[in-house]
């Protein structure tokens, strides 16, 4: 099948079907063979949800009048073409021929023409549109399909979003919509059971890298990629893990003797981390679903680590846990994933704003159920890649107020922001994602 066929069918999925990009990404690469051909279509479809809001507006400039609803696949192809036109550096004349063909793949004969007409009409304005976008300012036009608003043009984020960041951070929130539209750095974190951040960087012969100061194991690499291709990758030596989700296992102030209950654990990167920092505590690893549990299992069994994994609601605790209270407890807990939209850009498409509060009951109602399984003096850490304190600091100010025996251990460290409880870190703060801890002691 053709790359830009499959490239539009995925995003139309996600938006149509409000599908996780991963997901279909995922299916659809499994029927590509060619690894020239699934780098392409990986970048596109990522290319497309960064910058969907801006290649949403070129198209409602570009075509005479908007596309039916029931039409909204070659829509999507017009986006793929675009982004390869604007943003890639493959040849117009290979983009342009390469998305018109994949109209056959549609089975709308009337499209061929009508994709070959907007792609060359966009090539010979390209200036013209793109002074039309960046000088935006006051743009709006109705349309059959969406009301083109000047700041999600922009920034490329949805209305609801900015107008949020706008209202909760108004120092930041230009900051955090550039980052969020930035490709995410590729990073790493060591195994020092087997070797020392020191050690290991020695072996990257010649490869960019840099320290991530913030972590005690993390380094970023320069140029991105195949993680089978890194040194000691297949060994265990190292793991792909963004430094802001490094932090939480340090954070967890872990002892030899410890039993650990990692809450919503997969896909695992905290997990094995925890096992690298204390390799004998007894650990269980708790997730919903049994497809992504398999992750935490293949993650820890190519580091060499164990851990108990269990599929179920970890809330509902009853069908899962053995009685025996835990030492410490990480709750990572289910968010909007706002601050990991340069690695999702889909959340962009996904998320809607009414998701928040529906998402703050989940995450207080999984603090309620686990409070109890802690020992006295133990710590639950909560964590989100959320930065919006409708999450945070209003989920935990609500479950402080009706728990007495909580007692928020301050969380003293350089980086992030603190907040009256723990401490959050924006997009792109210290070259990290989005993420939110807080530390709480019984």
């Amino acid at each position: 099948m053709n790359i830009r066929a499959f490239a539009a069918k995925i995003i139309y999925d996600v938006v149509t079907y409000g599908r996780s990009l991963n997901d279909v990404l995922s299916d659809s690469l499994m029927q590509v063979k060619d690894p020239r051909d699934r780098a392409l279509l990986q970048a596109i479809c990522y290319g497309v949800c960064r910058w969907y809001f801006k290649l949403n507006a070129y198209t409602q400039l570009l075509l005479e009048k908007p596309l039916k609803k029931k039409d909204f696949d070659i829509q999507a192809l017009l986006l793929v073409g675009l982004y390869q036109l604007i943003d890639m550096r493959i040849p117009d004349y290979a983009a342009i021929t390469e998305t018109v063909s994949a109209t056959k793949y549609f089975k709308k004969i009337w499209a061929k023409g009508l994709v070959n007409g907007v792609l060359r009409q966009y090539q010979r304005r390209a200036d013209e549109l793109k002074k039309t976008i960046e000088s935006m300012k006051d743009f709006s036009r109705k349309s059959e399909q969406a009301q083109i608003d000047s700041f999600e043009v922009i920034y490329s984020h949805p209305k609801w979003m900015i107008e949020k960041l706008q209202q909760e951070y108004p120092d930041d929130w230009e900051a955090i919509l550039n980052a969020n539209n930035q490709h995410p750095p590729f990073a790493l974190r060591i195994n020092q059971q087997r070797l020392t951040r020191e050690e290991y960087v020695k072996k990257l012969s010649g490869m960019n890298f840099q320290i991530i100061p913030e972590t005690q194991s993390g380094i970023i690499l320069t140029d991105a990629l195949d993680v089978e291709e890194l040194p000691g990758f297949l060994e265990g030596e190292i793991s792909v893990q963004d430094g802001a989700a490094q932090l939480a296992a340090e954070l967890l102030l872990l002892e030899s003797h410890h039993r650990v209950l990692d809450a919503c654990a997969a896909p695992g990167g905290k997990t094995a981390h925890i096992l690298e920092q204390q390799p004998t505590i007894d650990c269980i690893a708790v997730d919903h679903d049994p497809v992504r549990l398999t992750s935490v299992t293949d993650n820890l069994a190519r580091l060499k680590l164990s851990a108990t994994c269990v599929a179920a609601d970890v809330a509902d605790t009853q069908n899962w846990w053995d009685g025996k209270l835990f030492d410490r407890i990480l709750l990572d807990a289910p968010c909007s994933a706002t601050g990991v939209v340069r690695r999702h850009p889909d959340i962009k498409l996904l998320r809607q704003a009414e998701d928040i509060d529906k998402l703050a009951d989940t995450q207080l109602r999984l603090l309620n159920a686990l409070w109890p399984l802690l020992k006295p003096s133990g710590i639950l850490l909560y964590a989100t890649c959320s930065i919006f304190p409708e999450e945070n600091v209003k989920v935990l100010q609500k479950f402080m107020a009706d728990h007495p025996d909580v007692k928020e251990e301050k969380i003293v460290e350089s980086w992030g922001k603190d907040c009256q409880v723990g401490k959050q870190i924006l997009p792109g703060m210290h070259g990290m994602d989005g993420f939110y801890f807080a530390r709480l002691r019984k």
